[in-house]
């Protein structure tokens, strides 16, 4: 068992488990906690994380095979998938493969969002491109069901500042890219929209920033 990633409220590790290639992620104890409300939280939290896997899923959206779920352990047993990760292979990419891939991430977006998702943490770091060339998303710990307009911009602004902080060069060709995959599944009028509410959003940030 390998302990790939530490964070503040899982742990990822890699193991083999039945012959399988699997991923563990495990919502670790908090001391700072009252026992019976920690327990709560991370059985919540991981069981509203691996329902809405399962409806991005549902919606068109590649995820991680979920193998398992344990609420006692809360710990959620899932595929490895083997690839890279988007912000690794970004700059490795021509520009038209590059722009493709980020219209395809953007449709994805588009799915999630259409069926009342939202991701919570879009990064190019939470992206997976298979060896076989399928886009997986990943980590939706910090996901939840909503509609609103200015959820949706949140999520678009971080994908945004995802590029800008580890992609600069390239950055605003390849949101243009991904504002126009995720047109082609929320419609024009709604992408504008959202478009919109994130660039407000990112005013709004500045502003605090500057004071």
């Amino acid at each position: 068992m390998v302990l790939l990633r530490k964070g503040a409220e899982a742990e990822l590790y890699q193991e083999s488990w039945y012959g399988l290639n699997i991923i563990r992620k495990v919502r670790t104890v908090k001391a700072y906690r009252h026992p019976k409300l920690d327990l709560e939280l991370r059985q919540s939290r991981t069981g509203r994380e691996a329902q809405i896997m399962h409806e991005a899923k549902g919606s068109g959206v590649p995820i991680p095979l979920i193998f398992r779920v344990d609420m006692n352990s809360t710990t959620i047993t899932m595929q490895y998938v083997e690839g890279s990760r988007v912000k690794d292979l970004l700059h490795s990419l021509s520009s038209k493969k590059r722009l493709r891939l980020c219209s395809q991430i953007g449709q994805l977006i588009g799915r999630l969002h259409r069926n009342r998702i939202i991701h919570g943490d879009l990064t190019t770091s939470n992206m997976i491109l298979s060896e076989t060339g399928k886009l997986f998303f990943i980590d939706f710990g910090l996901s939840e069901h909503s509609e609103e307009l200015e959820k949706r911009g949140v999520d678009l602004l971080l994908m945004k500042r995802a590029f800008y902080s580890t992609h600069y060069s390239f950055a605003l060709e390849c949101f243009k890219a991904v504002t126009e995959g995720y047109a082609t599944e929320m419609g024009e009028e709604t992408c504008k929209n959202v478009v919109e509410r994130v660039n407000k959003i990112a005013k709004r940030g500045r502003y605090v920033s500057k004071r």
